[in-house]
């Protein structure tokens, strides 16, 4: 297929801009994260509750992205952009004048609402970056971990300067000035046909997606045997068999779940489920652990710029690995780029739960997540454009970055959970168990990751898919490093 015509000058900042409001998004959708201790002290909720700042956006996330991933395979992408981008500054603005802290939550949610751009950005870059549109898709696919390790610290810096409804307010300014450049800069109508729009399925998948986010984040304080857990847990396990039928016989299913036949696909899918809820184990625990008192006998008492510049090793990290990866995939094969990414942020998870006595520590451990969060998020998005026809790499890549999303959202409510339980009864402050715990957690996950997509590909090729000889080649080359992508 090639790519849709462009003038020069749009062309070459099309690429600029898509990787931006990519990076934009995550760093708004985290910019509660380091703020959770803050604005539960402000609004007088305990550390649990608080996390719903962090959870509120992730769970709209996995909500969005499907629906505007099915939207990305049709003519109106630039709308869908400029769509999403109006619901965040809405939600910025929201919480920016929040007097409760539901408010601020239902504009976290709004502002969650952007996460789901990524699979249009993808789509974007697959229909008019032509040859360098696989790099592209692969630096995009790292923006969500560069952009929260960017988002912690940028949200510190304002929030300490000013307060914490400040950072609102300077995302709302950014998120502004990002609908104006989208409006200028991207395409608009595409020479795609419109297809509809499977509400039941997002209705349905929407439901699950809010039980589950509410088992794991008030388990504990309900009880995990108690009535309402064990009911919502039957909810949503029906939620997910009906919405599983109603994708197999709708005529055109918000996704084609038949796709994860393809065992790529399959690997990327749950390689990069595990590992987003391997992630959101850790960041908010490891941000939350610099920040306890130092009179708790564990803790770096260190302020909320200090927690925020943690993460900076994260994206700095991120960042490289999605740079190195076609060098590894030659060394390693292709096979292996996603197994060593991943047992590189199990050691990360393993060392700082082990090993905490120092801050320095702490940089290290995010610097080594972020190599390999970039080695496994940069390579799973090739993975499924190579085994998906065009018109479906927006469907396609949209869920994975739902079960992406479902993932960041559960290890969110599950870090808060496991936290908590780590809390004696009386105490203000979780002890350092439950942190141990959690990062323990996460370096299982990492485990499972490496073993799972090590062995789901098998020694089988990928099924040919349904592109030109000239893109498949190219894909190819990019995912397996064979040889340098021209115009990257």
């Amino acid at each position: 297929m090639a790519p849709a015509r462009l003038d020069g000058r749009r062309r070459r900042a099309l690429k600029p801009t898509l990787v931006l409001l990519a990076a934009l998004v995550a760093v708004v959708s985290s910019l509660g994260a380091p703020l959770i201790p803050s604005i539960a002290r402000a609004d007088h909720v305990s550390l649990r509750t608080g996390q719903w700042v962090l959870t509120a956006a992730l769970i709209t996330g996995a909500l969005a992205t499907p629906v505007m991933g099915r939207l990305a395979d049709g003519p109106h992408k630039r709308r869908v952009v400029v769509g999403a981008l109006g619901c965040v500054l809405v939600g910025c603005v929201l919480s920016a004048v929040s007097t409760t802290f539901a408010t601020m939550v239902v504009g976290r949610g709004l502002q969650g609402v952007g996460l789901g751009m990524l699979p249009v950005t993808m789509a974007l870059a697959r229909s008019h970056l032509g040859t360098s549109a696989p790099r592209a898709i692969a630096t995009l696919s790292v923006t969500a971990s560069v952009g929260a390790g960017l988002g912690y610290p940028v949200t510190a810096v304002v929030a300490q300067v000013f307060d914490v409804r400040a950072a609102f307010w300077f995302g709302a300014i950014t998120v502004a000035l990002a609908l104006l450049l989208t409006v200028v800069v991207l395409p608009g109508r595409a020479d795609a046909a419109a297809g509809a729009l499977d509400v039941p399925g997002a209705v349905t998948l929407g439901l699950a997606v809010v039980g589950i986010s509410v088992v794991l984040s008030e388990g504990g304080a309900w009880g995990w045997a108690s009535p309402r857990i064990l009911g919502i847990v039957a909810g949503c396990v029906a939620l997910i068999a009906l919405w599983v039928r109603l994708e197999l016989t709708t005529a055109e299913p918000l996704v084609d779940v038949r796709q994860v036949r393809d065992r790529a696909v399959l690997t990327a899918d749950v390689s990069g489920f595990l590992i987003a809820v391997g992630m959101y184990l850790f960041l908010p625990t490891i941000v939350e652990f610099v920040q306890i008192p130092t009179t708790s006998g564990y803790g770096f008492g260190a302020g909320v710029v200090q927690a925020g510049l943690v993460l900076v090793p994260l994206s700095v990290g991120s960042l490289l690995a999605s740079r190195c990866m076609p060098v590894f995939a030659r060394r390693l094969g292709t096979r292996g780029v996603i197994p060593f990414g991943s047992v590189v942020f199990t050691v990360a998870a393993a060392f700082f739960a082990l090993e905490h006595r120092a801050l320095w520590e702490a940089f290290v451990a995010a610097g080594l997540a972020g190599v390999g969060i970039g080695f496994t998020f940069a390579a799973m998005p090739g993975l499924i454009v190579r085994a998906v026809p065009p018109h479906e790499t927006g469907s396609a890549t949209g869920f994975y970055q739902v079960l992406r999303s479902i993932g960041l959202s559960v290890g969110s409510a599950l870090a808060g959970a496991l936290v908590a339980g780590g809390t004696a009864a009386g105490q203000s402050l979780p002890g350092v168990g439950g942190f141990r715990t959690t990062l323990l957690v996460a370096a299982v996950l990492g485990v499972l990751t490496a073993v799972l997509s090590y062995l789901l590909p098998g020694r089988s090729q990928p099924r040919p898919s349904p592109v030109g000889d000239a893109e498949r080649l190219v894909l190819q080359q990019a995912a397996a490093g064979d040889a340098p992508v021209p115009g990257a």
